[in-house]
């Protein structure tokens, strides 16, 4: 059974000034087919958790470990983590002007799983995974993500997802910016990966419990001041989304659905 383990993770941010510590000794482990969702308020730390555990140069590893069946994959450059089996879905995902989503998926469908598919094979692959999640076909001579709206850019996140099959996958404010319908696309298209692939695990990153409202998760983390401050199942979500995060931080910050809009 694929692990993944966070150890006294610390990390810090590269200013122009000094060093900043964000995450202050975060202590994490996601099995295979589990889904963990965590969650705090904004500048709590998630999505250093994210950038830090796929390799972001931006962010400093101080202490710690972050072991992928037993191997650091913090000794690791991000593509070779990507090869180990992780992925990461942006909160923001860039453009990439003149590559075209076709030429980008097979490129690194070939570099994750060591071999060119079979293009036969591939093209109706492609095709099937696009129409699961309502993206039109002929966005596959697009350029990746040029152009694109939020929920489009979201929707290719979770292609690529369905399409490299990742041993963890992190998930970082993927219903950041959908609209109702969007967000349902999108997190249909992760219960569906889940359900064909149940032996991935998942790093749910969310700031509001709306996506929890269509993925159950496994366990429920909550994330203040650089580390996780309480554990539980999926009742937490619900006593967040009443109570916001106030006990936490001293500062109400909802997180219910209504405060999103």
């Amino acid at each position: 059974m694929a692990i993944l383990e966070i150890k006294d993770l610390h990390v810090s941010v590269l200013t122009d000034e000094e060093p900043k510590e964000i995450l202050r000794g975060v202590d994490l482990t996601v099995k295979a087919g589990e889904t963990h969702a965590i969650m705090g308020p904004n500048g709590s730390g998630k999505s250093t958790l994210a950038y830090s555990i796929a390799g972001h140069p931006k962010y400093e590893i101080t202490s710690g470990e972050v072991l992928l069946d037993g191997e650091n994959v913090l000794e690791m450059s991000v593509d070779e983590r990507a090869r180990a089996g992780l992925f990461l879905a942006m909160q923001y995902p860039v453009e990439v002007p003149g590559v075209s989503m076709s030429n980008f998926l097979r490129t690194a469908a070939t570099a994750v799983r060591g071999e060119a598919p079979a293009l036969r094979h591939w093209v109706k692959e492609v095709k099937q995974a696009m129409a699961d999640l309502d993206i039109d076909p002929t966005f596959a001579e697009r350029s990746v993500n040029e152009g694109f709206s939020g929920g489009e850019k979201k929707r290719h996140e979770i292609l690529q997802l369905a399409l490299l099959r990742p041993k963890f996958a992190i998930l970082d404010e993927t219903d950041s910016g959908l609209d109702v319908d969007a967000l349902r696309v999108v997190s249909e298209g992760v219960n569906r990966y889940k359900a064909e692939h149940g032996e991935t695990g998942i790093m749910l990153i969310t700031h509001y419990t709306r996506i929890l409202k269509h993925i159950t998760p496994d366990f429920v983390h909550v994330f203040a001041n650089g580390r996780v401050v309480e554990s539980g199942g999926a009742e937490l979500a619900e006593r967040l989304e009443a109570e916001g995060y106030v006990r936490y931080t001293g500062k109400q910050e909802a997180a219910s659905t209504g405060a999103a809009s």
